[in-house]
């Protein structure tokens, strides 16, 4: 089956044919965008969005989920921002905030997610957090619960500016680099990744029928086991800090296995619900050398575009 023959891309086609927009919809799916997470290559989703955007496409969703710099990009778009939010990923000032080695020496988040949300993006470049609270098309970032180990959809929990804030920074506080523990609705969340770092699963608890999944790595990159001095120190922080993700984060591996059996089965063999998975190219591996790396990470978003626009961008206009 080609990208174009997919069931997913019929229903983004036939929804911009129509000029269905969310909450006005002339059918009976429920479409969702899955954006994964993982720290500088989240460049890539970004590249992706904005070829949605510029496809026209975007409106075709009727939720976006996302996990980490997966829901900052997500969290953009909805703010009708996606090409500033895609030009941060390459802009120095920006780029040298989200990694600080230093801070190790001051006692403070080497990736500081509460700076980034309530300093870069509040005070810097201004995110529209109302317009993203206002979208029809609903937010989802999806962080772990620190005392249960679960995966948990944010959405119900954002109600104004100051909680969809601290949903960004629950989605992206890392363990051990980001900081403690966020606190939101009475809970304790830590970053994403620990418990479900592609969140089809809160999708498929939302109910959608057609899900749209942007992966920030080739499909020749598969999970690898946690390396033994990662479990020591990794343990020792969450026992300490998250301890009801423990257990969640040493199970990873095999969980991230499974995760992507489920995704290419839905993928492949026409399960319900339709999952069509968009990656970068193989050759991308390895591409981005860290935060710092201000090349790799706008050549990172050109080729997210470019994968989006090979995959949906020749859907003729009907």
């Amino acid at each position: 089956m080609t990208f174009t023959e997919h069931p997913v891309v019929g229903v983004l086609r036939a929804r911009r044919s129509a000029r269905s927009t969310p909450g006005k919809r002339h059918d009976t799916h429920r479409v969702a965008f899955v954006v994964e997470g993982g720290g500088p290559r989240g460049a890539y989703s970004a590249g992706m969005l904005t070829a949605l955007k510029a496809l026209g496409l975007i409106d075709a969703a009727d939720a976006l989920f996302g996990v980490s710099a997966g829901a900052f990009n997500a969290a953009w778009v909805l703010a009708g921002q996606s090409a500033l939010g895609a030009s941060l990923w390459s802009d120095p000032a920006v780029t040298s905030q989200t990694f600080r080695g230093r801070n190790v020496l001051r006692g403070r988040p080497i990736v500081d997610s509460t700076h980034l949300v309530r300093t870069v993006y509040t005070r810097q470049v201004r995110m529209n957090f109302q317009a993203v609270l206002d979208h029809p098309i609903s937010f989802h970032p999806v962080a772990t619960d620190a005392d249960t180990g679960e995966s948990v959809d944010l959405c119900p929990l954002v109600s104004d500016v100051e909680s969809l804030k601290l949903a960004l920074e629950a989605t992206s506080t890392l363990p051990l680099l980001g900081g403690p523990p966020v606190k939101l609705g009475g809970r304790r969340f830590v970053d994403a990744g620990v418990s479900e770092p592609v969140p089809v699963h809160r999708a498929l608890q939302w109910q959608a029928t057609h899900i749209l999944v942007l992966r920030t790595n080739p499909a020749t990159v598969r999970p690898e086991p946690i390396p033994r001095h990662q479990r020591w120190f990794m343990r020792a922080w969450l026992q300490r800090r998250a301890p009801g993700t423990v257990d969640t984060w040493l199970a990873r591996f095999e969980r991230e296995m499974a995760d992507d059996d489920v995704l290419e089965r839905h993928e492949t063999n026409g399960a319900s619900p339709s999952i069509l998975q968009i990656r970068p190219p193989d050759g991308a591996a390895g591409g981005i050398r860290g935060f710092r790396d201000l090349a790799g990470m706008q050549a990172a978003v050109d080729i997210g575009h470019r994968a989006m626009l090979d995959a949906v961008g020749s859907l003729p206009e009907s």
